[in-house]
C-alpha cells in the first residue's frame, strides 16, 4: 500500500490544514471489547465487532450483491474509528470475483488513533490480519490521502480528518456521489454532533440515485433527520443485544424552501432510555 503525495514524518491534518490530536485514548471493557475514553462508549458491538461489520455494514446495504452491477462503487462512512468496516468492506471486495472493478472507500475521522492504538485493536481480528498490517503499514496518512493495494490497484483509501460538518461540504464541491452510507459515530447520546439535521442534508447532497444506508443505531432524533432529508429508513432486526438497528435508501432531492408547519404530530416518539441492559450499546430505540 502506498498513499499518493503525503509526507507521512508529519502527523494528520484536518481539511483547514491544522493538526489533528491522536487520540491515544483507546481502552477496552470488562469483556474485551474496545472503549473509547473520550466518548465513554464501545467503538462495536460486544457481541463481535467483524460480525457486527457484516451484518450491520454490509448485508445492511446488500453488499456485496450490489456493487456488482456496477463498474465503480463507492462507499462514505462517517467514523472510521478502528478501520474494522473498511476491513471487512474490502476482504469481502477481495473474495467477490464478481466485484466493481473499481471500489472507491471514503471515511471522515475527528479523532485517529496512533498506529499502536490500531495495533492493538487489529489483534483482536486474526481473519483481517494480512489486511489491518497494510493498513498500520502506512498509517498516519495526511488528508485525503489516497491508499491504494498496489497489487490491484482499484481499492482506494480517501480518509479525511476532522469534523464531518466541514468535510461533508468539501465532498460535495468534489462532486462525490455515494453509493452507500455506513453510518458509524459513536452513540448519538455521546457523539450527537454527527447525527444532525445538518449532517444529513449534506449526506442526501451525496447520495448516488439509488444510494443505501446502514447504521446500528435507531434514535427517533436519527429517524426523523433522515427522513427529513429524503431518506426512506426503516428498522431490521438487530445485531447482538440490540433490538434493532436501521436500513434506508435515497429517495427524494431536497426541497428548495422547508415545507409549512402543519403542526402534524411528530411520527417519531421517544421512549423511556431508563435502565438500559448491562453492556448493551447506549442507543434510544425511539423509531417507529
Amino acid at each position: 500500500m502506498r498513499f499518493q503525495g503525503e509526507d507521512t514524518k508529519n502527523p494528520p491534518q484536518a481539511s483547514g490544514g491544522k493538526p489533528v490530536a491522536q487520540s491515544g485514548e483507546l481502552s477496552f471493557d470488562e469483556n474485551g471489547t474496545p472503549f473509547s475514553k473520550r466518548y465513554d462508549d464501545i467503538y462495536h458491538s460486544v457481541s463481535g465487532g467483524p460480525a457486527q461489520a457484516v451484518d450491520v455494514f454490509l448485508a445492511g446495504n446488500a453488499l456485496p450483491g450490489r456493487w456488482r452491477a456496477k463498474n465503480r462503487f463507492t462507499v462514505l462512512e462517517t467514523g472510521f474509528g478502528l478501520g474494522l468496516n473498511f476491513l471487512a468492506t474490502w476482504k469481502a471486495w477481495r473474495e467477490d470475483e464478481a466485484a466493481c472493478h473499481e471500489l472507491s472507500y471514503l471515511s471522515i475521522e475527528k479523532h485517529p488513533l496512533t498506529v499502536e492504538e490500531l495495533a492493538q485493536a487489529h489483534a483482536l481480528w486474526p481473519e483481517f490480519s494480512a489486511l489491518s498490517e497494510k493498513l498500520r503499514r502506512r498509517w498516519p496518512p495526511v488528508p485525503t490521502g489516497t491508499l491504494i493495494d498496489e497489487s490491484e490497484a482499484r481499492l482506494s483509501l480517501h480518509l479525511y480528518f476532522g469534523d464531518a460538518v466541514d468535510i461533508l461540504p468539501i465532498l460535495e464541491k468534489k462532486a462525490v456521489k455515494a453509493d452507500v452510507f455506513y453510518l458509524d459515530g459513536f452513540s448519538p447520546s455521546k457523539n450527537p454532533e454527527l447525527w444532525t439535521p445538518e449532517i444529513c442534508r449534506h449526506l442526501a447532497r451525496l447520495a448516488a440515485p439509488d444510494a443505501t444506508l446502514a447504521t446500528w443505531t435507531v434514535a427517533g432524533s436519527v429517524c426523523a433527520a433522515l427522513a427529513a432529508a429524503g431518506f426512506s429508513v426503516e428498522k431490521q432486526p438487530g445485531f447482538g443485544r440490540k433490538r434493532h438497528r436501521l436500513t434506508g435508501h435515497y429517495c427524494a432531492p431536497l426541497p428548495k424552501h422547508p415545507p409549512p408547519n402543519t403542526n402534524t404530530p411528530s411520527l417519531f416518539s421517544q421512549k423511556d432510555e431508563r435502565n438500559p441492559k448491562p453492556n448493551e450499546e447506549s442507543f434510544t430505540e425511539d423509531c417507529p
